[in-house]
């Protein structure tokens, strides 16, 4: 099976060569700028002149936006540009360029309906001090070093690496992967190299090919599996809040930079500002780490994971719990099980967004009309069944995949589900009176019976 996938390693780079490569993102900058500047000039012209009653056949004409026809007015405008074209690689300016054509892509396709999602604006010039500095080498001399721990990039020659790129250079050696490019990029103070490769990789399959698993993400644990386990929450940015606050007070009582009066920050403010970087940047690569450790634990054990259509960007809106759930990576976990379940040879089905998964009794199928966030305990008035809210959710979870195998194929969503919750009205799965869900013991009664007992978990 084919599949493009990246390899990302830190590099040491030394002043002379950190200095190429901020001079080659500071070209795709120009290049950016100076491409969008002709862009916007040729759209206000047009605009005017509309506006004056041109008829459309004699209005100036209009400048193409995909990427070669960029390219080329470049090229034919690059001496007076930038005569300084020739110290820098090709690929920076193209760097830039792409970049641009995406955007606007993008744009266009947003406001014509072609493109799903969020509305995406109109381009913006980019900053020298807000904007990260970037390069992307898609031709030339993109090689790993006999030795593993240097590669090799166009103009800007070898550079170091802190780490072993053993993994992407046995593909390579093997003629198991082919580069499509490398992308240099600063992130929390540090230089990475990103190899974008097109990997042939194995067959494989789960440890447990029958076995099912519905994931219920949340807060308090991060992920409750139908299986009975709970995975903890390790709240990154929780426990890193003190040292942020203390960091970003620091930077406070630094002189910084004021775009009013033009004033450039001091070196103390700049020092703080990279300290308080490298703490968040520390957030983000232990959460990253826990992530994948889950997803690929999960994908490499089961065939089949059940999760949730979540609305992410809905519940960020509660500002009680944007911060938690930004912490946790919801989204992010979705992500990565719907590439890793393909490389390992799993499934992955997704719950319909109004699935009342906390909602429906895991024993009898009853569905409460209501549930408060605080009640974390699912009592089931119809047969008496107690258990943890994420637990029930995750055992009705489960229990799509076996709608899921009677329908043949096609996406659970269906269903009729909606915002409306119906009492009664919905059932997670018909299962026999007597059964217990999947990773519990005892006997569930009939629809209608009582049960004073809490079901409890095989281990």
């Amino acid at each position: 099976m084919k599949t493009v996938q990246a390899y990302r390693y830190a590099i040491d780079l030394t002043p002379a060569q950190e200095r190429a490569v901020l001079a080659h993102a500071g070209a795709a900058r120009v290049a950016h700028n100076w491409a969008l500047a002709r862009v916007k000039a040729v759209m206000d012209q047009r605009a005017a002149e509309r506006s004056y009653g041109i008829p459309d056949d004699q209005l100036t004409p209009a400048l193409s936006w995909s990427l070669p026809a960029l390219r080329k007015a470049w090229n034919a405008a690059k001496n007076d540009v930038a005569p300084w074209w020739q110290e820098c690689s090709k690929e920076a300016f193209n760097t830039g360029l792409d970049a641009l054509a995406r955007g606007l892509k993008g744009w266009a396709d947003s406001r014509t309906g072609k493109r799903a999602g969020r509305p995406v604006g109109f381009p913006r010039f980019k900053s020298r001090r807000h904007s990260t500095p970037s390069v992307r080498f898609t031709t030339g001399a993109i090689r790993v070093e006999p030795d593993r721990m240097h590669v090799v990039l166009p103009r800007l020659g070898r550079l170091k690496l802190h780490e072993c790129a053993r993994k992407l250079a046995r593909r390579l050696d093997n003629g198991t992967a082919r580069t499509m490019s490398a992308t240099v990029r600063r992130d929390g103070g540090r230089w990475y190299v990103s190899y974008t490769v097109e990997v042939e990789r194995a067959a494989r399959t789960p440890a447990r090919p029958a076995s099912t698993v519905g994931v219920d993400v949340g807060i308090t644990h991060l992920a409750v599996l139908s299986t009975g386990e709970l995975v903890p929450n390790p709240r990154h940015l929780r426990n890193a809040q003190r040292c942020l606050r203390g960091l970003g007070r620091s930077l406070s009582r630094k002189t910084g930079p004021d775009r009013r009066t033009g004033r450039r920050p001091s070196n103390r403010w700049q020092r703080a500002a990279a300290r308080l970087g490298r703490a968040h940047a520390r957030v983000t690569h232990l959460r990253r780490d826990g992530l994948h450790k889950l997803t690929t634990r999960l994908t490499r054990e089961h065939g089949t994971i059940v999760v949730e259509d979540l609305n992410v960007t809905g519940m960020i809106a509660n500002r009680k719990l944007a911060r938690h759930i930004a912490d946790a990576g919801f989204a992010e976990i979705r992500r990565q099980l719907a590439y890793k379940t393909t490389w390992n040879s799993g499934r992955l089905i997704v719950a319909d967004r109004w699935y009342p998964s906390s909602k429906t009794c895991s024993g009898c199928g009853t569905v409460k009309t209501k549930l408060a966030l605080s009640e974390r305990e699912y009592t089931c008035k119809a047969c008496g069944l107690t258990l943890d809210r994420d637990l029930n959710a995750a055992y009705n979870l489960a229990a799509l995949a076996t709608q899921f195998n009677t329908a043949g194929s096609g996406p659970v969503a269906g269903r009729g589900a909606d915002r409306k919750t119906r009492p009664g009205g919905q059932v997670a799965v018909k299962r026999q009176p007597g059964t217990a869900p999947a990773g519990q013991t005892g006997t569930v009664p009939p629809q209608g019976g009582t049960i004073n007992r809490v079901l409890t978990r095989t281990h």
